[in-house]
């Protein structure tokens, strides 16, 4: 997504700037710019398109400074044209954004009522707005910075320059990776290290919540309350530096710690600009012109489709069937020309999904794809796809891909329930608004990141685990028992909680971990009897619900661990983030390979 490099140096900014980004450009992005303090006065430069577009018109209109902020933007927020392109600036302050901020209407309504208008489309020049505001209240640009930050809801890097400031320069990080970088009588800033690697390779990671005020010599970094932190400077040897885990040990934590990042950036992407409204690529679908739908995939990928299965049913009375890729062309089904095909893979390229996909050309009424990879042959071979916008994944384990394939899939299937009647647009916008609200609940989270871990150690004891769910859950049991096989080679099973009588329950003894996944919803009363009947017989519960439900339930359980409440249609993406830090912990405590676990590709390119 977003790239985002800081300059506090000794040399004229901008080429060392515009070499930074070129670092970040496997991110993504669509326009560019940079601003500098050149004798105490603030200017920028912004293009749009590649890099080479900015380079070409910093020939023709340097950009003198050498302090200076520098951003790739894919867009969110607005279209990409120059107008909202990054750096944004107000008055005496520039700022460059990576993230979404969730509240910024609200934000800007306020500012427009004490007379404060807006020129861009994006979140992001509220925050210029709002801090140029607490400036001229008489603030110092750290405390307007501070208080700016407090009044931010949503995901955020953010670095802020200012006029007539030429040796500050500020940062600030909650749910998007920022990394300081030390020099000689310099400071930098980059979205992670492989931005600031001719630079330096010395570097400090922020962590959730800090705020960091930069000189060229000194760092002051405050935590989420406000404490001066004292963050470990580490050595990054420049070769290793291209693919870098942002401060994490293993490339899946750091995925499963940008959740609530991308996920905004995904909701960002298919919203319109009030909210209101799913927008779909250029085409779009006609949910009334299709009675059946058939949705083909692989792995987790298959089990996001499983989860989709509950929504387009419920929410658009749409029927679903979903396959297995391997399986489905051998099968030899009938498809008629009233079925649209849908196809779920984050690589794009996996083989036997691809061959499903081609079985169905010329006999769907319509070909769609959610892919991660917009190039993919999946998605050039699709009439529609739908871009999951969840930024390069490296470790096998899926976990970020996972969570925005649901939040696409879901987006589908209230578009569906709108188009086909089932939801009007008035319930539409107030789903859509408590939707925008979940990365937030994410990050709530992982902040008991330390709960999974302690579980997870004890876990880590087992030879065979049992995953047990009902209703939106059964798919998310799946997906935790696979995630758990995947990377610590414990045994896993899943089943749908009401099938427990019919076979699995010979499994359950004192020895055998019993993973409940229960929020307090319509089936959670059921999900419980099924849960004492493991209990009756010496089963280990590890329960996972909300805090109603741990006030009804979590007596006699062996493990009970919390989450957020949040609509019942949501919780499939909320109750993948224990899923992941579950097997994830255990999989560190038994000394597995995290990142490439044995036997598994990331892409699955042979059949």
């Amino acid at each position: 997504m977003c790239g985002i490099v800081g300059v506090l140096g000794r040399h004229e900014a901008a080429p060392i700037l515009v070499e930074a980004l070129k670092r970040l450009e496997y991110r993504g992005y669509d326009s560019a710019g940079l601003a500098t303090v050149n004798d105490g006065k603030l200017d920028r430069r912004r293009a749009v398109g590649k890099l080479v577009n900015l380079s070409d018109l910093l020939v023709h209109e340097p950009l003198a400074g050498k302090s200076g902020i520098g951003h790739t933007r894919w867009a969110t927020h607005g279209a990409p044209n120059v107008g909202n392109a990054h750096p944004h600036t107000c008055g005496s302050v520039a700022v460059v954004h990576n993230g979404i901020i969730e509240n910024y209407r609200e934000l800007r309504a306020d500012l427009t009522a004490s007379g404060i208008g807006h020129s861009t489309d994006t979140d992001t020049e509220t925050v210029a707005l709002l801090t140029q505001r607490h400036l001229s209240e008489g603030l110092s640009p750290k405390d307007a910075v501070l208080k700016t930050l407090s009044q931010l809801e949503g995901a955020y890097a953010l670095a802020f320059l200012f006029d007539g400031e030429p040796d500050l320069m500020i940062a600030a990080r909650k749910g998007s990776p920022l990394a300081l970088g030390h020099g000689d009588g310099e400071m930098f800033i980059g979205s992670d290290a492989i931005a600031l690697a001719p630079l330096t390779d010395r570097i400090t990671y922020l962590e959730e919540g800090d705020c960091a005020i930069l000189s060229r010599t000194t760092i002051e970094i405050l935590d989420a309350k406000g404490r001066i932190a004292n963050r470990e400077m580490r050595q990054v040897q420049i070769d290793s530096a291209s693919i870098d885990k942002a401060g994490h040990k293993h490339f899946m934590a750091k995925e499963i710690a940008e959740q609530p990042t991308v996920i905004s950036e995904a909701l960002g992407h298919y919203l319109s600009d009030d909210g209101r409204r799913i927008i779909l690529p250029a085409g779009g679908i006609d949910f009334t012109a299709t009675d059946r739908l058939v949705m083909v995939a692989c792995g987790t990928a298959f089990y996001a489709c499983l989860t989709a299965k509950y929504w387009f049913e419920q929410l658009a009375g749409l029927p679903v069937e979903v396959d297995i890729a391997s399986e489905f062309r051998y099968r030899e089904p009938p498809v008629s020309d009233r079925t649209t095909a849908l196809f779920v893979s984050q690589s794009g390229e996996t083989a036997d999904t691809l061959a499903a996909l081609r079985y169905c050309k010329g006999r769907a009424a319509r070909i769609l794809s959610v892919v991660n990879v917009a190039e993919s042959s999946i998605a050039r071979e699709s009439d529609l796809a739908l871009p999951i916008l969840a930024g390069t994944e490296i470790g096998v384990a899926s976990t970020k891909a996972f969570t925005c394939q649901l939040t696409v899939l879901l987006l589908m299937a209230l578009k569906a329930a709108n188009a086909r009647g089932r939801i009007g647009d008035d319930e539409l916008a107030d789903k859509l608004s408590h939707l925008r609200g979940l990365p937030g609940l994410i990050s709530i989270a992982l902040e008991g990141n330390s709960d999974f871990r302690r579980c997870a150690e004890h876990l880590s004891q087992a030879d065979n685990a049992l995953f047990l769910g009902r209703g939106l859950m059964y798919p998310l049991a799946l997906e935790g028992a696979l995630k758990l096989k995947e990377i610590s080679y414990i045994h896993a099973e899943a089943y749908a909680s009401g099938e427990l009588k019919h076979g699995p329950i010979a499994l359950v003894d004192s020895a055998l971990p019993v993973i409940v996944m229960a929020p307090r919803d319509a089936l959670f009363d059921k999900t419980v009897s099924n849960m004492q009947e493991v209990m009756a017989r010496g089963g280990k519960v590890i329960l996972l619900t909300d805090q109603a439900g741990a006030a009804d339930a979590r007596d006699g359980v062996w493990q009970c661990l919390t989450l957020p409440e949040v609509d019942q249609i949501f919780t499939p993406i909320l109750y993948a983030i224990p899923a992941q830090l579950l097997a994830y912990h255990t999989a560190v405590a038994k000394g597995t390979d995290v990142d490439q676990p044995r036997n598994l590709a990331k892409s699955v390119t042979v059949e």
